[in-house]
């Protein structure tokens, strides 16, 4: 390789963690706006005189809606580029969220939750997308881990930190002030985002890996025989399965009635209380890294599944049936932590689902199993709603929550069930190697 190409291969190491940044703070809004409303739950339930079917069904409209655009996420990505999808997304999120604060009546605080989930909805394809493009294939769960890392950050964000600037600024303010910074990271990720290197005259990683690279006409790849091709192919679906069953879960817990359970059970301040919910967060941070980090040390997908999702359905029996529903307070803290740690095996599921399709449509692919996630966090909040609804006045609060939290722990032992289904990959694409069949 010649001195000039040393060059732009250091050029590209260093400017490929400036592209992902950029994304990774959009992503950073996106795990925000999915984690906040629990917060403000009392503020809502005030403002607009809900019932808590209706909180979990606002609450939920952001996964219908995140649900729904995955695929199309994905073709985005695969076709329109990273860089403009997450520009318009984020722009899109940051009126939605302007909307949702000055929301005036219900039907427009639903409108708001909308808008917010159709435009963040694009922004973690399109950073698995950049992935595929700027970074080494044995990087993949590394870099998913980390990005899920940065992006619960967000979460972080929209526990306690939400708690006390809804307290000094009112929740309205919070959410327009939140809607005006993803405004101004919009217009950052269209100055500086690029989709490949080969945008800005650098090489690619495949050529840097010594793989071929499939541009050579500059065809955009089909995209709905891609959507075929990914939907139809057996090894997708595993996936899906285990991030709806353990997502839904998870945010069942931490995104919606995570807080009041803590309130209402163990009698602990509200500020105090959503701190627990920053321990489970905090858990999914670290664990998406740690285990990105350790699959791809091991070059393994299956067996972490499988090992860290055996743990994380025991913490939900722990959660629900210990202590008869309340466990031990001294326990509850290292034990969410735990939970959200063990939690983020799913961020394996996307490395399998682009490591058993076509490398093209890396987009697509993973797109499909991102679906999963969201249809569990879509539809079962508001199922623990209906439990809140019926037995809300005839239950201690004990027993109340552990008859909901048991929708979250069958949940969790489904996805389980699905990671002995996952085809183990070595952490390479192994599309060829099965003749394009799954």
């Amino acid at each position: 390789m010649s001195q000039l190409d040393n060059r732009k291969v250091k050029k590209l190491m260093s400017y490929r963690w400036v592209v992902w940044g950029i994304l990774a703070l959009a992503y950073i809004i996106v795990f925000f706006h999915r984690l906040a409303v629990g917060v403000v739950k009392d503020d809502l339930v005030n403002a607009f005189g809900i019932s808590s079917t209706t909180f979990a069904n606002l609450g939920s409209t952001y996964f219908y809606v995140y649900m729904l655009m995955q695929i199309p996420s994905g073709m985005l990505a695969d076709s329109l580029g990273a860089r403009k999808t997450v520009t318009a997304g984020t722009l899109v999120a940051g009126i939605g969220s302007i909307v949702f604060g000055y929301a005036p009546t219900i039907g427009w605080a639903f409108f708001g939750r909308l808008l917010v989930g159709l435009g963040v909805s694009v922004v973690f394809i399109s950073i698995l997308k950049i992935q595929s493009e700027w970074f080494m294939e044995r990087e993949f769960g590394t870099m998913s881990g980390i990005t899920s890392f940065v992006g619960n950050m967000g979460g972080i964000l929209a526990q306690t930190p939400l708690a006390i600037m809804v307290g000094y600024l009112t929740w309205r303010t919070s959410f327009a002030l939140i809607g005006f910074v993803s405004i101004a990271i919009a217009v950052l990720c269209y100055m500086v985002a690029r989709n490949t290197p080969e945008e800005i005259g650098l090489p690619s990683i495949a050529e840097i890996e010594g793989r071929q690279v499939n541009r050579s006409d500059g065809k955009k790849p089909q995209l709905i025989k891609g959507v075929i091709k990914v939907m139809s192919n057996p090894r997708t679906w595993p996936g899906f399965v285990v991030f709806a069953g353990f997502f839904g879960a998870f945010v069942s817990l931490t995104g919606t009635w995570g807080r009041s359970y803590i309130v209402d059970v163990y009698g602990i301040p509200k500020v105090a209380a959503a701190n627990y919910m920053v321990a489970a967060v905090l858990g999914l941070a670290i664990g998406s890294i740690v285990i990105g980090k350790f699959s791809d040390s091991i070059k393994k997908r299956k067996l972490p599944m499988i090992i860290f999702g055996a743990v994380y359905v025991a913490c939900w029996w722990v959660l629900v049936f210990a202590g008869g529903g309340k466990p031990p307070v001294a326990i509850l803290m290292p034990l969410l932590f735990t939970l959200g740690f063990t939690c983020s095996v799913f961020v394996l599921g996307w490395g399998c689902s682009k490591e058993i399709n076509p490398p093209e449509i890396a987009g697509i692919s993973t797109s499909v199993v991102n679906i999963g996630g969201f249809f569990g966090a879509a539809i079962l909040p508001p199922l623990l709603g209906k439990v809140f609804d019926k037995f809300g006045g005839s239950l201690p609060p004990v027993e109340l929550y552990q008859k909901a939290f048991m929708y979250a722990f069958i949940s969790a032992i489904i996805g389980f069930i699905f990671t002995f289904l996952v085809k183990e990959t070595n952490c390479r694409n192994i599309y060829k190697d099965i003749g394009g069949r799954g």
